[in-house]
């Protein structure tokens, strides 16, 4: 059945000038309602937050206000600590000190009275007078009083009266004046303290001021200083702060009590019976400021809150007062007060705004309609660059100036995207180093049109090395002849000058060149030169890309655009420069963590000598001699870069596991030695067998026994003593076959007994302890001569298990050590017990299991194969994985053979003779017969003569003999 498809509908379009005209008008519309928007935020933000450091001006201001009141009056109070005044028995001795008491008055007004309590009871006051009335006073001040004096000596009191000129008015007795100076906070918060005591602000009782006062214990120890300071110059600073009609500022304390308003208004209210009390922020009739300073209100940053339906800008912080204590500064300020020039504004730049769209809408449809030609042809260039299609030019021409210019930077985009691409693909693949800046230079030249150019790396010292030089296309074959550059002489390099971080251009006349660049050849006019800065991501100096051009464009000027061109190759070139000179020195620093390693490991212990640095050299040797060949199974084998990393990398750690295998392990020279040797123990029971032999006969020739029989006796004990002792000592060496004969003859020595009488048990480790069990022996105790005891069994903990997830299958004994000393001196052959034997193969399983840790890259992923091969044999019975032939790389069959061969040729091991030539390749053909190692490695080994060419780097003249390599590959 046939289906019918209609043609999807068209939509309608429009020409592209009218779109583009569209476009603009709704743009501009956009552009203009947007930034009227963010003018208008803007501009609030701005008040605001003028507004916000406003208020943290004020709160400073309010702290150095604070600070300047209390810092000048603690002064006062030290000063007068110290003052003769405390010594005043007197009134008349007191009144000595008027004069400088009123002159501290007049210093400091925030200064009220100054006073001293004695502990007899005395007391002095000074107190200066504003004109403001004195509350609580029985009768009126005298007309001219500047400072009042009240002062109580032995129970009197008297009031005396001063002019400002200290001269007295009147004096007043006050037989009722009752007023214990002991009994007030100011006095008792002191005498027993060496620091100020600094009461929180309140309302004095006599000015009707808010203020605190200061005291401090004299220096006599037996009087208080105070002195009264007010807070009203506060007010001051809060009525001068008001930043708009409405807004609103106040200080208070911790309780509420009101210290300052911006409002003028008293803060004293009526508290009954006539008294008086501090005005509580509820009563300011603000509640703005009671919303700030309510507890939940985050203190320090400015916040908008609402009050009472209308928006205000609040701010509120603590002012630290000395002694401990804080007032709390509050300020708030209607916003729409804040924010009316910004509401202003905003209505100007809407009406300039829609004055704006129309000129604009009428601009764009007429320039819309002459630009959109051309636009097509470039949106089609375009596709072809997206299209990462470069093969035709860019050949469109506008009468519109920047469609023309688009047109020919589209032009340039096209070749310079592909010449960067060529360039990036060529240092891409280029990966070592000195061929990478070679390849630099050739392509920087060719692109800059240069006569030749030097590529110079910075050094240590802050100069420039020669690295790569070219000229007319022709590589200099040893750059290190040309000199190397720094900013000392008078006649400067200008690539020296470009290290400064800006590309120069100059020009450099013959002679200058022949100094510099001789090694070239005669240079006979002057080249224009440009030296680009190679800098890395962190904007540090690399080096120096020197380029020569030729006269002519000394003649003609270097474009900008060339200089540009270059400077961003020169960047791509500085990263990948830096990119792999930090491969190399990661490189570098590898190779020497490797050898290290490897150093370790033969330092360790003499029984390795040099073997981790000689095995790699002849695992290499023969590598190469496996990749010259031209015929035979190795006619196809070679090795890349990478391959031949991997293989240096796992020659020089193929024994790292060594490094946890015990040094006395490795080294043990006898069957009893552990980290000392254990015969010396065993010489000493001996030594106590003959003691005990020598007592008994000693004993029985004094209960009448026969002397001579008996002393015959005993140098037949001795002798047969002796002779066992030398027998053990010859077993403990290991240099014989232990025969069961000398195995049932140890068992006889050992039936022997000696006696102990100290307890065993005593001054040893909580490990051997614990291997002794619990049941301590009774004392004292006949032990064997020779025993295998508890102690002596280490048992394996299961850290020590074989690894699993690995594939070793290695047979894996019971016991981590036995180090009984019947087992141990009955091993047949040498000197390790089945225990250390593990011990030490196990080397290898730990060598496998550090490299598999280390996070290889992808093409040192077989390091820990090639390494941990070298114990296994062509059928399947070596260690640890008892791989066969075919199951390992030919690269690691490689390392066996080098490992072996390095073992038997070593010169430098304290336990053995380095073997000849001969010898060892004998012992190595007997090996190949056992399927131990790859016949046809050995065969290469010895056919390409990598054994003779080893031996004479590394043997003695001795070792080196005549070897019959004919009788060797024909067996």
């Amino acid at each position: 059945m046939s289906k019918n498809h209609a043609a999807p509908k068209r939509r309608r379009s429009y020409p592209l000038h009218l779109h583009v005209a569209y476009l603009f008008v709704a743009l501009i519309t956009c552009y203009a309602l947007v930034n009227t928007y963010f003018q208008y935020r803007s501009t609030r933000q701005m008040l605001l937050a003028a507004t916000e450091s406003l208020f943290n001006q004020i709160g400073s201001q309010t702290v150095r206000t604070v600070e300047g009141i209390y810092a000048p009056a603690l002064t006062v109070v030290d000063l007068l600590a110290q003052q003769h005044l405390m010594y005043a028995f007197d009134l008349d001795e007191r009144l000595e000190s008027l004069a400088y008491l009123t002159e501290a008055l007049r210093s400091q007004p925030s200064l009220s009275a100054i006073y001293i309590g004695y502990e007899n009871g005395d007391f002095f006051l000074v107190r200066k007078l504003t004109g403001a009335p004195l509350f609580g006073a029985a009768q009126p001040l005298p007309p001219g009083t500047a400072f009042l004096v009240q002062s109580l000596v032995d129970g009197d009191g008297a009031f005396l009266y001063y002019r400002n000129d200290l001269s007295l008015i009147e004096k007043r007795f006050a037989p009722g004046y009752r007023f214990d100076a002991r009994t007030r906070p100011w006095y008792i918060g002191a005498i027993g303290k060496p620091a100020h005591q600094i009461s929180d602000p309140y309302l004095f009782f006599t000015t009707r001021e808010i203020g605190t006062t200061l005291s401090r214990r004299t220096a006599n120890g037996r009087s208080v200083v105070g002195a009264d300071i007010t807070l009203a110059a506060l007010d001051t600073v809060l009525v001068k702060e008001k930043m708009t009609p409405n807004a609103a500022l106040g200080i208070v304390d911790g309780a509420g009590n009101v210290i300052a308003a911006s409002d003028g208004a008293t803060l004293m209210r009526e508290a009954g019976d006539s008294k008086i009390r501090q005005a509580r922020i509820g009563e300011l009739k603000r509640p703005v400021l009671e919303r700030l300073l309510d507890r939940t209100f985050e203190m320090g940053n400015a916040k908008t809150l609402s009050v009472a339906g209308q928006d205000w800008l609040g701010f509120a912080a603590p002012i630290p007062l000395r002694g401990g204590s804080a007032l709390f500064l509050a300020v708030a300020a209607p916003q729409d007060e804040l924010l009316i020039e910004a509401q202003r504004l905003r209505m100007r730049s809407l009406f300039l705004a829609g004055a704006i769209l129309l000129v604009a809408a009428l601009a764009a449809y007429l320039i819309s309609r002459l630009a959109s030609r051309p636009l097509k042809a470039l949106t089609e260039e375009a596709q072809q660059i997206r299209a990462m299609r470069f093969g035709k030019p860019v050949q469109i021409s506008s009468f519109i100036t920047e469609i023309d210019e688009l047109a020919e930077a589209m032009a340039l985009m096209k070749s310079t995207i592909r010449n960067f691409l060529d360039i990036g693909e060529a240092m891409a693949a280029e990966r070592r180093f000195e061929p990478l800046l070679a390849r630099i230079l050739e392509e920087t030249t060719q692109i800059a049109q240069a006569k030749g150019g030097v590529i110079y790396l910075a050094d240590e010292t802050g100069g420039l090395v020669p690295a790569q030089a070219r000229l007319d296309d022709v590589a200099l074959a040893d750059p290190r002849t040309l000199p190397i550059l720094n900013s000392e002489g008078d006649n400067v390099h200008p690539a020296v000058i470009a290290m400064a971080g800006a590309t120069t251009l100059e020009s450099l006349l013959a002679p200058a060149l022949n100094d510099w660049y001789g090694a070239f050849g005669h240079f006979d006019k002057p080249l224009t030169t440009i030296s680009i800065p190679l800098k890395n991501r962190q904007d540090e100096l690399v080096g120096v890309v020197f380029l020569l051009q030729d006269e002519k464009v000394l003649r003609y000027g270097v474009g900008q655009e060339l200089i540009t061109l270059v400077e961003a190759l020169s960047g791509t070139a500085a990263v990948t420069i830096e990119t792999q000179r930090l491969i190399l020195e990661q490189k570098k620093l590898l190779e020497s963590f490797i050898q290290l390693v490897a150093g370790a490991i033969d330092a360790k212990s003499p029984y390795t000598g040099g073997h981790c640095q000689r095995v790699p050299e002849l695992t290499k040797m023969l590598a190469r001699a496996a990749c010259n060949e031209q015929s035979g199974p190795f006619a196809d084998f070679a090795l890349s870069e990478d391959e031949w990393e991997e293989l240096h990398i796992a020659a020089w750690l193929h024994d790292c596991g060594k490094v946890t295998t015990p040094e006395y392990v490795v080294d043990k020279a006898t069957k009893l030695e552990t980290i000392y040797d254990r015969i010396h123990e065993i010489r000493m029971r001996f030594e106590v067998l003959k003691r005990d032999a020598e007592i008994a006969t000693l004993k029985a020739i004094a209960a009448g026994g026969d002397a001579t029989v008996l002393n015959d006796e005993l140098q037949r004990q001795l002798a047969e003593l002796d002779d066992d002792f030398a027998f053990v000592a010859s077993c403990n060496q290991g240099g014989e076959f232990m025969a069961p004969e000398r195995i049932d003859r140890l068992k006889t020595i050992a039936t022997r007994n000696w006696l102990r009488t100290l307890d065993d048990r005593l001054g040893i480790s909580h490990d051997e302890l614990l291997r002794k069990g619990d049941v301590p022996v009774a004392l004292p105790v006949r032990e064997r001569l020779l025993a295998d005891k508890s102690e002596h069994l280490f048992p394996r903990s299961p850290r020590d298990a074989l690894p699993e997830g690995y594939g070793f299958k290695m047979t894996v004994p019971e016991l981590l050590y036995n180090r009984g000393e019947l087992h141990n001196l009955a091993i047949g052959r040498g000197t390790l017990s089945d225990e250390d034997r593990y011990k030490i193969n196990e080397h290898i399983v730990q060598t496998i299991v550090m490299l598999e840790k280390l996070p290889f890259p992808r093409h040192l992923k077989r390091v820990p194969e090639i390494a941990g091969g070298h114990h296994e044999k062509m059928d399947g019975n070596g260690y640890p994985k008892r791989l066969k032939h075919d199951e390992m790389s030919d690269t690691a069959r490689m390392m066996a053979i080098a490992d072996i061969f390095e073992a038997l040729t070593a010169v430098d091991r304290p336990y053995k003779k380095g073997k000849t030539l001969s010898q060892s390749i004998a012992i190595m053909s007997k090996m190949r017969d056992d399927a131990h190692i790859d016949p046809v490695l050995f065969a290469l080994f010895l056919r390409s003569g990598v054994y003779l060419e080893y031996a004479r780097r590394y043997l003695r003249p001795e070792q080196i003999d005549e070897v019959d390599i004919a009788r060797a590959l024909a067996n």
